[in-house]
């Protein structure tokens, strides 16, 4: 791991460099592609060498379910690209948010959430730390006010998503951590929407960043992971608390697709942004669109604030018809041809996810929910998706 430390300490890489060639220097063979470490167990040539590692295992080859060769590049690229002294990849997005939140609460404690947070952190929050008697606020979190009034004495976390799922609310990260710290309370966020290419939570003072790494990380829909990052410090307590009691390890041949598609992060993220502008301006200029969510947009309400916190945005964003019924809403999915009807985002291709969907058959959608529809901008030709959603537009009303 030596050779990995010594790149980390490089000061301010460039994204490329750190895409294409960090770590990468002096691989075995003089391979051009890292190789896949695929082995479960490491050596040692004495008994003192095997009782060091063991002593700093968070640290050390031993076992592949804490630390592997694959596994361990991977980390360092995506902790230099957050900005981050560390990381640590998981088997899954969701076990990235929950190690990071079990790793800083227990009984008696209390987190602040963000209302428009991802479906499974609300159920973390609504049910599972229920069972272990932590508390939870939600608060929409589009001004700080929100969080000083949340605030209690035994508050330990504050958990962010910005933008937020669906609504793709922003929250004022450095006001956020600037109030967090002055009452040491720990920040976390998931950064998985903009990803480090444009935007870095830490540097506006957030602890600890989680990612699903199956979307833009892996950017093929071919895979499922997720990471942490923060603080060396952090992310060691995380590896000893949660990460090896739980055992949410991710696989060398995960790890390595993962490197494999980072190669054209910086490549891809422009195309989706690019298309995903072009469609919001598009789906804006329609007669069935009631509004378009998207944070770049002039028209969104914190459009001076996503300004300030994001260099550019994803393929990520919503829209409302201007329909409250579900008829209309379930002919125009069902109308498109290029347009997946499909959950989750970040790979190549162009997605539909109604958020009707999200209710069962028979029950009552309430009304800022029914004709919402958010949208995920692939790489594909702009004209083509949007000639694919004005077919859809005429299909509806036929």
């Amino acid at each position: 791991m030596e050779v990995l430390k010594a790149d980390m300490e490089k000061k301010n890489p460039e994204v490329s460099d750190i895409l294409l060639h960090m770590g990468e220097h002096n691989l075995p063979g003089n391979a051009v592609s890292p190789p896949i470490f695929q082995t479960s167990i490491f050596c040692f040539g004495s008994f003192d060498e095997f009782q060091q590692a063991i002593a700093d295992e968070a640290h050390s080859y031993i076992y592949s379910r804490g630390n592997n060769p694959t596994v361990n590049l991977c980390e360092m690229k995506l902790a230099a690209l957050e900005h981050a002294e560390r990381a640590k990849l998981v088997s899954s997005g969701v076990a990235a948010i929950s190690c990071a939140l079990l790793s800083q609460l227990q009984t008696g404690d209390h987190c602040v959430v963000v209302q428009d947070s991802y479906s499974w952190t609300r159920y973390m929050m609504l049910t599972y730390l229920k069972r272990f008697g932590i508390d939870v606020t939600f608060v929409e979190g589009t001004v700080i006010e929100d969080f000083e009034k949340a605030i209690r004495p035994n508050t330990k976390v504050i958990y962010l998503e910005s933008p937020a799922t669906f609504t793709f609310k922003l929250q004022p990260l450095r006001e956020v951590a600037e109030l967090a710290k002055a009452h040491h309370i720990k920040t976390i966020i998931d950064n998985t929407w903009a990803t480090p290419i444009f935007q870095n939570p830490i540097d506006m003072g957030i602890d600890i960043v989680v990612h699903s790494a199956s979307k833009y990380f892996g950017g093929n829909s071919d895979l499922v992971g997720g990471v942490i990052m923060g603080s060396d410090e952090d992310i060691t307590h995380i590896f000893n608390t949660e990460f090896m009691p739980l055992g949410p390890v991710p696989d060398p041949m995960q790890a390595w697709l993962i490197l494999r598609n980072l190669r054209n992060l910086e490549v891809r993220m422009p195309v989706h942004y690019r298309n995903a502008m072009g469609l919001a301006e598009f789906l804006e200029s329609r007669p069935e669109v009631e509004s378009v969510l998207y944070p770049l947009l002039p028209s969104f309400p914190q459009y001076e604030l996503a300004k300030k916190q994001l260099r550019g945005g994803s393929g990520l964003f919503s829209f409302r018809l201007k329909t409250r019924k579900l008829e209309d809403v379930k002919k125009f999915t069902d109308s498109v041809r290029y347009f997946k009807r499909a959950v989750s985002w970040g790979g190549y291709e162009s997605l539909l996810d109604p958020n009707a969907t999200a209710f069962r058959p028979g029950t009552e959608i309430p009304d800022d929910r029914i004709s919402l529809i958010r949208v995920h901008a692939g790489i594909e030709n702009l004209d083509l998706l949007k000639d694919d959603l004005a077919s859809a537009f005429d299909a509806m009303k036929s």
